[in-house]
């Protein structure tokens, strides 16, 4: 049985993790957008593709993150790799400098994001100032 993607909880988790509020979201997407029309957007299991764009672009996430995200699968997948370190030893030793790779590279996207998110909250900062100084 093939589960569907549920749209509108995957702009709900994405713009949760950003920190952004619904009532940011609807005055990114404009004038006829309010908290209450942001509630109901993500209530919704299918998003027409247009609005799906409009908002990947409010949050600077693929389009495809809302598409495709499942968060079954992705418990799945993580439950899966993890068997509660029943490895032998030696595995974990010759994936040392690999996972300290990847470690890095992980470091680096976080500080990236962080980076990104500062930028998008002082960017949100200036929007409110200039609302409320109208």
């Amino acid at each position: 049985m093939e589960q569907k993607i549920h749209q509108g909880r995957n702009v709900k988790r994405f713009r949760e993790m950003l920190g952004i509020k619904q009532e940011a979201l609807a005055f990114d997407l404009g004038d006829e957008w309010n908290q209450k029309k942001i509630s109901l957007l993500e209530q919704k299991e299918e998003i027409d593709e247009n609005l799906l764009k409009t908002i990947s672009q409010a949050l600077k996430i693929p389009v495809e993150a809302f598409q495709n995200f499942d968060e079954e699968q992705a418990i799945n997948i993580i439950s899966n790799t993890f068997d509660n370190c029943q490895q032998p030893a030696s595995v974990f030793y010759n994936s040392t400098v690999n996972q300290t790779d990847q470690f890095v590279k992980l470091h680096e996207e976080k500080i990236a994001l962080y980076e990104r998110m500062l930028k998008e909250k002082d960017e949100m900062m200036d929007r409110l100032e200039k609302l409320i100084n109208k």
